[in-house]
């Protein structure tokens, strides 16, 4: 029988600015280097070599939870106006059909919609990360989409459904940006920033019927709209402390990229 000695703790990541991490930028420590070597040091922290990973992307939404069931996905560039090398990156993790299989079963089990997707490819939320945390892309990866509407409840009942994935050695990661208003990578925002990012630490920190409590209600948490005026990159935060269960979430990460706080969170 799987203990939290054997359970796999679930995540929720920082995926940067486009292909951010594959390119030049100026001054040397630069900017994305700090989160770069998060996430370079993220396997390591897990501890265990996951069977597969499950990937929540703020970058694909569907009127159901749909999974990714392809063999051997390709990639999404969806970014523009970057360099071209940086749409030569490869990332030939393999898919699992399988496990696909077992996320939709245990989000059917749960009442939840579900849909399933054999041709898309990983988009720039999994790819990107991914090559730091896997660099030798041998590790399965599967990624779910959030729903449309962005309900908060809708995907902490996600995560919940999912939890069993965590003792059958599926790593489950929610990949965004605790900050991400496109127009407010600015000075005039870091205040903003510190406000709701402290908050959501104090958050994903508390009881676990008291976490789920705020996080659904994250839109009264400081600064909510201004740092998220469209939460597509803080709900795979939602299905990430869901999997969590009754386990402790704690803030690992924090950096200052392009004038705002942003963070990383754990769970378990």
């Amino acid at each position: 029988m799987p203990d939290a000695t054997t359970r796999l703790p679930t995540f929720f990541i920082p995926h940067g600015g486009g292909p951010c991490f594959f390119m030049d930028w100026p001054g040397n420590p630069h900017m994305w280097d700090r989160m770069a070597a998060f996430l370079k040091g993220l396997a390591d922290s897990v501890g265990t070599r996951p069977k597969a990973v499950l990937v929540i992307s703020g970058h694909w939404q569907e009127d159901a939870f749909t999974v990714n069931a392809g063999e051997a996905p390709p990639l999404l560039f969806d970014y523009y106006g970057f360099p071209e090398h940086t749409y030569q990156l490869t990332y030939p993790a393999p898919g699992s059909p399988a496990v696909a299989r077992r996320v939709q079963e245990l989000l059917a089990a749960a009442g939840l919609p579900t849909g399933v997707d054999t041709q898309r490819g990983f988009d720039h939320g999994v790819f990107v990360p991914f090559k730091l945390i896997y660099p030798d892309a041998d590790i399965p990866v599967v990624q779910l989409s959030m729903k449309n509407g962005l309900d908060p409840d809708d995907h902490l009942r996600a995560g919940e459904a999912l939890q069993a994935l965590r003792d059958e050695g599926v790593l489950i990661i929610g990949s965004g940006m605790s900050f991400h208003n496109m127009r407010g990578y600015t000075p005039a925002f870091h205040a903003a920033s510190r406000r709701f990012d402290d908050w959501l630490a104090s958050a994903v920190a508390l009881p676990p019927a008291e976490r789920r409590d705020a996080l659904v209600h994250w839109e009264a948490a400081p600064d909510a709209r201004a740092t998220q005026p469209h939460p597509d990159h803080l709900l795979p935060l939602m299905v990430a402390a869901g999997a969590a269960g009754n386990d402790p979430g704690q803030k690992v990460f924090e950096d200052e990229v392009m004038n705002v706080v942003v963070s990383a969170s754990r769970f378990g």
